[in-house]
């Protein structure tokens, strides 16, 4: 059985492109981000009391890889509170014919978690609908500011 959540899609644009995108976490997954996504070190994302984690950016090779490591996590909804803490995710850019493919990867989140449903259906609408809309046309569809 898989013990991670992987979806990926495909763009016209360059990996450059990708990679800048995918750093540009306010862009396409939420407003309410703390601190600096394009390089190394932590950020911070809150949606409402419903989810807040801490997130350490482990790896950034331009055009190719982003990976985030989850420090801490807090779901409102889930009974241990915790599930995410100690799981990565991982964007992985690759050129395929004309085109580029980018596999996300949560490391880590397994379908016997409680939150296994919601965190998969939230990834396919940012990962498969907010990031390749701000990829390809410069404008994503992150939770906005509260």
């Amino acid at each position: 059985m898989n013990q991670n959540y992987s979806t990926s899609f495909t763009v016209e644009q360059t990996p450059e492109e990708v990679f800048a995108a995918i750093n540009n976490v306010r862009g396409w997954w939420s407003e309410e981000i703390e601190g600096k996504t394009d390089e190394l070190g932590e950020f911070r994302y809150h949606c409402q009391d419903i989810h807040r984690c801490t997130i350490r950016i482990t790896e950034l090779v331009p055009g190719k890889k982003v990976s985030w490591h989850i420090v801490d996590n807090y779901f409102n909804f889930e009974r241990g509170k915790s599930e995410w803490t100690g799981t990565d995710i991982v964007f992985e850019i690759a050129i395929k014919g004309d085109k580029t493919e980018t596999r996300f990867t949560h490391v880590g989140l397994n379908p016997a978690f409680e939150c296994y449903q919601i965190c998969s259906d939230s990834w396919r609408t940012y990962i498969n609908g907010s990031l390749p809309k701000l990829i390809a046309e410069g404008k994503g569809q992150p939770n906005p500011r509260e």
